[in-house]
């Protein structure tokens, strides 16, 4: 097998590729290189979801990223990683030498909220990133899910819909604890204009599905990024009293029908200490695949925006 060949078969295992010899030059992204971005993100389409679904969105260039889209590559001009670095940093790398090279570009940006990605690709970066980085505030490991055929549903529920604005005023209370709950910062206390302002773009996209009994939020669900390959789903929620019942559990199977035609998975993360939202997520049909890292960083500009 020819040194190409072995090159090609690791990369479709999910494993890094080899160090190359050749020199690794790192640059920011512009809108002419989209399609060749997206096929190298593509490669491996569950685990770069959140940063294709930025692209298709908004483009590779815009604010709306909250972020700057970074290649790294080889002399040969092949990319080999592609990180967005900026409010929330991930990272596609394929060899070391790009995951080191992204991880020194990313020490410069001061106003990074979390670094994620899988488990051992963040320790690598984290090793390369902590001297001159910002300073951990603090770190949560998390599993991902995923679901690629749907169970079956013998009652629907009635009045599961997607979001407008006249209900974003039940919305984002509960994204924004969610989003605490998780990081310690509550975006509605911190930036609540950039906050509702982001939500009510995300409902706008019509991304945000909901359960609403009178004027109270039963059940919540956000599409965070889609893409042909791959739903990815966040800030799930089930009302407290209506945890236990089951409603719950049919909201979500019943969302999950109708996205997944459209797609050919739907992926979730759930902290690894929430054993509820596992037993719950497995419960709706999905299995575990994976392990993530969650980096939250403590912020060198208070007065910015989180979530």
């Amino acid at each position: 097998m020819s040194l190409e060949q072995t090159m090609r078969v690791l990369m479709e295992e999910n494993a890094y590729l080899p160090d190359t010899v050749l020199a690794l030059e790192v640059s920011e992204l512009v809108e002419e290189e989209t399609n060749e971005v997206l096929a190298f993100l593509s490669e491996r389409p569950v685990h770069t979801v959140c940063m294709i679904g930025f692209i298709r969105d908004n483009g590779i260039v815009s604010e709306l990223n909250r972020g700057t889209f970074y290649g790294c590559r080889n002399s040969e001009g092949r990319l080999e990683g592609v990180a967005l670095i900026g409010h929330a940093t991930l990272i596609d790398a394929r060899t070391h030498g790009a995951v080191r090279e992204l991880a020194l570009v990313a020490q410069i940006h001061t106003n990074t909220h979390m670094i994620m990605g899988e488990q051992e690709r963040i320790e690598e970066f984290w090793n390369y990133y902590a001297d001159e980085g910002q300073q951990m505030r603090l770190v949560c490991r998390e599993l991902l899910f995923e679901m690629k055929n749907a169970p079956e549903l013998l009652n629907e529920v009635e009045g599961l819909r997607l979001a407008t604005l006249d209900d974003l005023h039940l919305i984002a209370p509960i994204h924004a604890s969610m989003a605490e709950a998780e990081s310690g910062i509550n975006p509605l206390q911190k930036d609540p204009d950039g906050f509702l302002k982001r939500c009510a773009r995300r409902i706008e996209r019509k991304r945000v599905w909901v359960l609403i009994q009178n004027d109270q939020l039963i059940f919540k669900a956000d599409v965070q990024a889609e893409t042909p390959d791959v739903i990815y789903l966040e800030g799930v929620y089930v009302n407290p009293l209506a945890r236990g019942t089951g409603l719950g559990r049919r909201c979500f199977t019943q969302l999950c029908q109708t996205l997944i035609v459209s797609t050919r998975s739907i992926c979730v993360i759930s902290n690894e200490e929430n054993e509820k939202a596992q037993a719950f997520y497995r419960f709706c049909g999905f299995r575990r695949i994976s392990c993530y890292d969650t980096i939250f960083l403590q912020r060198n500009h208070l007065n910015d925006s989180v979530n």
